[in-house]
C-alpha cells in the first residue's frame, strides 16, 4: 500500500518544474434541468450552482492568501479576492447566501450528495489518501455531471470543504477531468487548474497539512489529485483552514446533478460500484489510524431514479448502484 509521508512533499517540487499547458476548461451550465430558481446563467460545481465570477481559477503554483485576503501567483504578485456578489444554489435550489448558513451536514447541497462514507474518531485529521480508478464513460449523457472524491471537513460547523475531485461532465464536456477544490468562504469556490483524464486511468488523490505534529488547526493545507497513467496532477496549494478543525474525514463521495436514468451513472468498474483504495488516514500527529471505521450513509431516499445505491466497507470503500 501506497503510504505518503507528510513531510516528502513530492508534488510541490515537481509544480514548479513543470509546465502546464492545456485546453481552456469551464464548470458546465446549469442547464434545462436546473431547479427554477436557478437563474440560466449559473454554472455547476462540486458546491452546488454558482454565479461564473464566483468560481476562481487558480493556476499550478497559485496560493489562496487569507492573511492578505488575495491569491498570490508564481511569479510573486498578489490579486485580492473580491467577496461573492451573488447567491448560490444547492443541488434543489434552495438559495443560499454568501458563506452561510454555516454548520449544516452533509448533504451540504441538499441530495447533490447520494451516498458517501466517512469517519469522525479524531480529534483532528492531518491527511487523506484514496486512489480509484476513472470509470467508463456512462452510457447514457442526458447533460448529467458526476462527481467521485474524498476530502476533509470540521464536524461541528463547517465553512469549507477541502477534496480532490474527478468530475464528468464538469471542466470538459462529455468526458472526466480532475481538479483539486476548496469552498466556500465568503461565498467563492476556487479550483486548481483541471486536467483531462481518460477511462482507467488511476488516480490517488489526497489532503495534507503543512504543520508541526499535534497542530490541531493546522491554517495551511495542500489539496492534489494526480493521473498516474498520464502525470498530469492539480493541486491547491497552502489552503486556508479558516479557523477550523478538520476532524471529518470521507473516504468516498459521489455526488450528481441532473441524473435522468440510470444509464447516467458510469458503469461500475469495482464489484458493482466505484471503488476507493488504499486509503490511508493520518492523525495530527500524522500517525497512521489502523483501519478506519468507515460509515456508509445513502441519501437518496425519495429520489428519482432509484439505482439500487448501497456500498460496502471495511477494507476499502465501495459505493455501488
Amino acid at each position: 500500500m501506497f503510504q505518503l509521508s507528510p513531510h516528502s512533499r513530492l508534488l510541490k517540487s515537481i509544480a514548479f518544474t513543470i509546465l502546464v499547458v492545456g485546453l481552456a476548461a469551464a464548470q458546465a451550465p446549469a442547464g434545462a434541468r436546473r431547479p427554477a430558481a436557478v437563474p440560466a446563467g449559473f454554472v455547476i460545481t462540486p458546491f452546488g450552482y454558482y454565479h461564473p465570477s464566483c468560481v476562481g481559477h487558480l493556476a499550478q503554483g497559485d496560493i489562496l492568501r487569507k492573511d492578505k485576503n488575495a491569491v498570490e501567483h508564481a511569479d510573486g504578485t498578489f490579486e485580492e479576492i473580491q467577496k461573492c456578489a451573488y447567491p448560490h444554489f444547492r443541488a434543489d435550489g434552495e438559495r443560499v447566501v454568501g458563506d452561510e448558513p454555516a454548520g449544516t451536514h452533509p448533504p451540504d447541497i441538499s441530495h447533490a450528495w447520494i451516498e458517501y462514507a466517512s469517519i469522525h474518531d479524531s480529534p483532528n485529521y492531518g491527511q487523506i489518501y484514496t486512489e480509484w480508478d476513472v470509470p467508463p464513460n456512462p452510457a447514457d449523457n442526458d447533460g448529467q455531471t458526476v462527481y467521485l472524491f474524498n476530502g476533509l471537513e470540521d464536524y461541528s460547523g463547517d465553512v469549507t470543504i477541502i477534496q480532490p475531485v474527478l468530475g464528468w461532465n464538469s471542466d470538459y464536456s462529455a468526458a472526466w477531468g480532475i481538479a483539486a477544490w476548496n469552498c466556500c468562504y465568503t461565498g467563492d469556490v476556487w479550483e486548481g487548474t483541471p486536467q483531462k483524464v481518460k477511462p482507467g486511468d488511476h488516480l490517488e488523490g489526497y489532503v495534507f497539512n503543512n504543520c508541526s505534529p499535534g497542530t490541531t488547526k493546522c491554517t495551511s493545507w495542500d489539496i492534489v489529485i494526480m493521473d498516474d497513467e498520464n502525470g498530469k496532477y492539480s493541486q491547491l496549494l497552502s489552503a486556508p483552514n479558516h479557523g477550523q478543525t478538520f476532524n471529518w474525514a470521507f473516504g468516498g463521495v459521489l455526488e450528481v446533478y441532473n441524473i435522468v436514468q440510470c444509464g447516467d451513472y458510469p458503469p461500475s468498474d469495482y464489484a458493482g460500484g466505484i471503488g476507493f483504495t488504499n486509503q490511508s488516514v493520518l492523525n495530527d500527529d500524522f500517525d497512521i489510524i489502523s483501519g478506519p471505521a468507515w460509515k456508509v450513509v445513502n441519501l437518496a431516499s425519495g429520489l428519482t431514479p432509484q439505482c439500487n445505491y448501497g456500498g460496502s466497507t471495511p477494507k476499502q470503500v465501495i459505493l455501488t448502484y
